[in-house]
């Protein structure tokens, strides 16, 4: 994978681009001090991966992000723990490194990046399956030449990651071949609420809620700032 460096420290930069030279899959193209420099560099050139600093003068990590039209696969790499619920808000984000920054970790860090350019998404058991067609509380999912009937308000779960869904139910999980909108659209509003752009979770399963995330089953799903305030009238309040 090409990869560019965008840290405004420079020991920082050096550090992540010895990092790289131990990893075969990655090549680093280039490394800039400011997010400034790397959008004019992008407007002309094309790369896999971009190792992303958070904190920078002027222009943050996540301004440079939203800057991008088309922007490729991202590891934040950064000092604060802070922003990892605000990065799952980016469906191009693929990892947050915390500095400093371990060997390993940034193995498995380029792994992750490489596996979502390479793989489909997959559950338990690993089916490849499409949805069909809903009626009443009923979903039903095409696995095998056959279809699987789905008790809809078992779902507590379903999660969008590339071209496939999870849903996640009291009893089993499916892979499906689909969008979260198609899913979306045949699900009750009554019961299920789409919380951030990657999440649709069922409103009687949530276990807790907790600044900008809830929890559901033990899956801790995060809530878009966009969607918090729906989420908010939908519960039934003290």
């Amino acid at each position: 994978m090409d990869c560019i460096i965008i840290d405004d420290e420079a020991t920082a930069r050096a550090i992540i681009e010895q990092l790289c030279l131990e990893v075969p899959d990655v090549n680093v193209i280039k490394t800039f001090p400011n997010a400034i420099q790397a959008i004019k560099y992008l407007n002309q050139n094309e790369v896999d991966l971009i190792f992303l600093d958070i904190h920078m003068p002027d222009f943050t990590g996540f301004d440079f992000i939203q800057t991008l039209k088309k922007p490729p696969k991202i590891v934040l790499t950064t000092s604060d723990t802070q922003f990892a619920i605000e990065a799952f808000e980016y469906d191009c984000i693929v990892d947050y490194l915390v500095k400093p920054i371990t060997l390993s970790r940034f193995e498995k860090s380029v792994q992750k990046a490489l596996s979502l350019s390479t793989m489909p998404a997959q559950s338990e058991p690993s089916t490849t399956e499409s949805l069909d067609d809903n009626s009443g509380n009923d979903l039903y999912v095409n696995i095998d030449r056959r279809l699987i009937k789905i008790d809809i308000p078992s779902i507590y779960l379903v999660e969008a990651k590339g071209d496939y869904i999870y849903v996640k139910t009291e009893n089993k999980n499916y892979t499906v071949h689909s969008t979260l909108k198609k899913i979306e659209d045949k699900l009750p509003n009554d019961l299920f609420l789409k919380v951030h752009r990657s999440f649709i979770i069922n409103i009687n399963k949530i276990v807790d809620i907790e600044d900008n995330s809830v929890l559901i089953k033990k899956d801790v799903i995060p809530v878009s700032r966009s969607n918090r305030p729906e989420l908010m009238k939908r519960l039934n309040l003290l």
